[in-house]
Parts: C-alpha cells; sequence; structure tokens
C-alpha cells in the first residue's frame, strides 16, 4: 500500500546528524558540469549568474509507490516532498529576496523528475545528476539503500558561482525553504 508523502510526524523520524561531511563547500565554486532539466534541457549551475538556490534531496517519492524499505529510518531521508513544496510555496518570496535561479536536484532521472515536478506544481525545475558527476565535482554526502546511490539532503547558495551557505543538515525538510528566505533576508 503506497504511503502518503506529505504528511509526516517528523517527532517519530530520526534527525540527521552534523558529520562534517558538507563542511568544505562554504567558499567552493560551483562545477560547470551540464546537468539535465525536467522542462528539458541542460543547465550549468556553474555559469549562472546572480544568487542561485540549489535544494539537494535524495529522491521523491511517488503516491502509487511504496518507499524503499526502512526508508523512515534512515535519518535525512524522509521528506523530499514535502520540502519540494515548500519550496514551491516560498516561490514568490525568494524570488522577491534576490534569488535568481532556484532549482531541486537528485539523482532521479529526468522522466521520474518531470512527473514529480508537474505532479507537484514546481514553478522551478529539477535537475538530474543521475551519473553524480556534480556530486563528485563537490564531494557531496551520499548513501545507499536499496542498490541506490543517493544524495544526502542539503541546500545551497551561491552568489556569482561561490556556495556561501550551506544548510546542512536539514530538518525538518519542509521548514528548509523559510530558513533558506530567513537567511536571505537578514
Amino acid at each position: 500500500m503506497a504511503q502518503n508523502l506529505n504528511q509526516v510526524d517528523w517527532s517519530k523520524i530520526p534527525a540527521p546528524d552534523d558529520d562534517g561531511s558538507a563542511a568544505h563547500l562554504e567558499g567552493m565554486t560551483l562545477p560547470n558540469v551540464a546537468l539535465a532539466v525536467s522542462k528539458g534541457g541542460m543547465v550549468d549551475l556553474g555559469a549562472l549568474q546572480g544568487c542561485v538556490v540549489l535544494y539537494i534531496y535524495p529522491r521523491t517519492g511517488r503516491p502509487d509507490q511504496d518507499l524503499p524499505k526502512g526508508w523512515d529510518m534512515i535519518p535525512g531521508a524522509r521528506g523530499c516532498t514535502p520540502q519540494s513544496c515548500a519550496f514551491r510555496d516560498h516561490f514568490t518570496e525568494l524570488q522577491a529576496l534576490g534569488v535568481d535561479h532556484l532549482y531541486g536536484l537528485s539523482t532521479q532521472d529526468t522522466d521520474y523528475q518531470a512527473e514529480a515536478a508537474h505532479r507537484m506544481h514546481l514553478p522551478f525545475a529539477l535537475l538530474s545528476d543521475l551519473d553524480l558527476t556534480f556530486a563528485d565535482a563537490l564531494s557531496l554526502p551520499r548513501f545507499e539503500t536499496d542498490g541506490m546511490t543517493l544524495l544526502n539532503r542539503m541546500t545551497l547558495i551561491a552568489r556569482e558561482g561561490a556556495i556561501e551557505k550551506v544548510f546542512y543538515p536539514v530538518f525538518p525538510p519542509d521548514q528548509n525553504a523559510q530558513d533558506v528566505a530567513d537567511y536571505l533576508r537578514a
């Protein structure tokens, strides 16, 4: 039986610990890697001008499919759909706060992401790092489950290609967009 992906009792989900695996990212430059876009085409995050917000998530579930076995007990795994929906709901506010480019990124393929973006009515695109080229270039933390290599949840804010802020770990995920807005407002 498929699970409801939006209603999560965060008190029953283990929170991820800050294991230090993202500490090296602030000050780094976004790599020049072409990533497939859910709306079609490619984007090179390293070539974008202005303020870029990139939220990185393990994988988006689908309402008609069960989550991977033990998903809720993997610290930081659960919450991709609520996180994406929160960024959708804060999209206009983030633009008003100077965000020029907002993307979500996972290792899922573009067709899967296009379905998710359509289903969630996202006003921004999702990016696919299926072959982990972007993740490898930044040495992003990851985990494995059910034969999948997935990225740990985090959010990067970059200006003119330089990463100025890293949110890691992100928990609860549905509060991440508000945390980004608060940071930009301050």
